[in-house]
């Protein structure tokens, strides 16, 4: 059911944006670290909120249907997907440019019989490279089958391939993302119709008051235009109707001060 009520203010417009980004980034973010089992770096939080908020905030100024609210959260959704995708991407090439640092760090140090922590990884390239060896390959060939092991759970553990590889979705992903985009949609919509059922309703209260407030002032405004005519013509103003207070009151003393009652006989019986 939808209410004529034009557009809001900056203020409803701002809190409506915020809630549909933190509900589209925040379903994106759950659903994406439960079908990836890693977690999202914190800056693609950041950059996916200030991306959704940029794009609803123009949205957020007039009441919107069911499926418009679906097809906004579906495509923040795929949008916020690729960006959590190549953000995990990244956080593994660090991590395995990390260990492989490690790993030259530790060889390094045992050539110079030095403790690991003394010695960057700068140097340890340096010291093996001084030594005849080749950095990318001794430093796999002697930390042992153990290590290597280790090295390729890690590695397996980690999203692999390049950035490109976040990019396509597969079906169980893609589904998912809009069978959530459709629930949280409804639920929006629930939330949407009532709150522009209140907005309705004090809109239509405001009006009422301000129109009671202005027949006031107009009833006002017109007596004051008539007493100033009756006292601009000379004539005196109506008389209101007294007050119940004021009203006189019957004399309880007799109007002559001095009275002689006479009574005499009949006057038939004088003419006799």
């Amino acid at each position: 059911m939808s209410h004529p009520v034009g557009r809001v203010g900056a203020d409803l417009r701002l809190i409506r944006a915020a809630v549909f980004t933190a509900v589209c980034v925040l379903l994106s973010a759950g659903g994406h670290v439960l079908a990836s089992c890693a977690k999202v770096p914190l800056w693609t939080l950041a950059a996916g909120f200030v991306a959704v908020f940029a794009v609803a905030v123009p949205l957020a100024g007039r009441e919107r249907s069911l499926p418009s609210i679906a097809a906004g959260l579906a495509a923040g959704q795929l949008a916020l997907h690729t960006l959590f995708g190549i953000g995990q991407q990244a956080a593994g090439v660090s991590a395995r440019q990390t260990a492989t640092e490690g790993r030259l760090i530790t060889f390094a140090s045992k050539l110079v019989c030095n403790q690991p922590h003394l010695m960057s990884a700068s140097d340890a390239r340096r010291v093996i490279t001084d030594a005849g060896l080749d950095p990318a390959v001794h430093p796999l060939q002697q930390s042992g089958a153990a290590v290597t092991g280790a090295g390729s759970g890690t590695h397996s553990a980690m999203p692999s391939g390049s950035l490109l590889d976040a990019l396509p979705l597969s079906l169980p992903m893609l589904l998912g993302h809009l069978l959530a985009a459709l629930a949280a949609g409804w639920l929006l919509r629930r939330g949407e119709v009532a709150l522009w059922r209140v907005v309705a309703l004090s809109e239509r209260s405001a009006r009422e008051v301000a129109e009671t407030s202005l027949v006031r002032a107009l009833r006002t405004a017109f007596a004051l235009v008539g007493t100033l005519r009756e006292t601009a013509s000379g004539k005196p103003p109506a008389a209101g109707p007294r007050p119940s207070g004021d009203e006189e009151r019957p004399a309880t003393e007799p109007v002559l001060q001095h009275f002689v009652i006479r009574r005499g006989p009949p006057a038939f019986a004088l003419a006799a």
